[in-house]
């Protein structure tokens, strides 16, 4: 798998944030190398990133995002004609544009390094409900090739465990040839199931053919969850802001 270094900006409008988002507290899961909270902090929200690259190597990831973005400028460059440029533009914006992210991102980890935990879905290193929104990009359904679909739904609900009102997923296409995720419809019965209801919103960005999705769960009121969900006995490694949250869990 790649190490990404998407933009607030292109976070912006894959997931369409709204300002009233971004006065939520934020998770991004899988945040690669992504310069999203890096942005997102420099305006006052209260964001978080995981990933399991952010663990003893984590200072060459934007190094290893940088030597990526000048491979998959060739790339985009020389197959131009399968992607979509409504919204970068050009190949060489979309590669300006993802310079500066990986730049973003290597100043603010080395900076801010509370704000990059090392962890991996399915198994989150954070409290039931620790955050009011979370997005997840480019890694469920884009992988669907690779990872089991057993894998996406233990994923999914690991997502739902640790939010509180949202979780966003974009794309729901696969990265190689642009379908859609086949059993998306059976992992959306089963969350059902579970009590978690979702919905597909079209948003104003595209970059994949078909790319113009985002899927929505609803995690406000979910029934049980699986007992024994890895890491709903832990604490949030990164300090509990939520303002209604119980004194009690102020410190972690």
């Amino acid at each position: 798998m790649l190490v990404s270094a998407r933009s607030f900006d292109e976070y912006r409008a894959m997931f369409a944030l709204s300002d009233d988002d971004l006065a939520l507290r934020v998770l991004d899961c899988p945040g690669g190398a992504a310069s999203f909270v890096a942005e997102a902090g420099s305006r006052g929200t209260d964001a978080v990133a995981v990933d399991p690259q952010y663990g003893p190597g984590r200072k060459l990831l934007g190094t290893l995002a940088l030597r990526e973005i000048e491979h998959k400028h060739a790339y985009v460059a020389d197959n131009a004609a399968r992607f979509v440029w409504d919204w970068f533009g050009s190949p060489e914006r979309f590669t300006r544009l993802r310079a500066r992210a990986a730049r973003a991102f290597t100043a603010d980890i080395a900076a801010r390094p509370d704000r990059y935990v090392a962890g991996a879905l399915p198994r989150l290193p954070f409290a039931d409900r620790s955050f009011d929104l979370v997005l997840s990009s480019h890694l469920l359904f884009s992988y669907g090739a690779q990872l089991s679909e057993e894998f996406h739904l233990s994923a999914l609900i690991e997502l739902v465990r640790v939010a509180r009102r949202e979780v966003r997923l974009y794309p729901v296409v696969l990265h190689a040839d642009d379908r859609r995720y086949a059993p998306l419809g059976r992992l959306r019965s089963a969350l059902d199931a579970l009590g978690v209801s979702s919905r597909l919103n079209r948003v104003d960005y595209a970059f994949q053919p078909g790319g113009d999705q985002v899927l929505i769960l609803d995690a406000t009121a979910p029934g049980p969850l699986p007992t024994a969900r890895p890491g709903a006995d832990v604490h949030d490694p990164v300090r509990w802001r939520h303002p209604s949250a119980p004194a009690a869990r102020d410190e972690p």
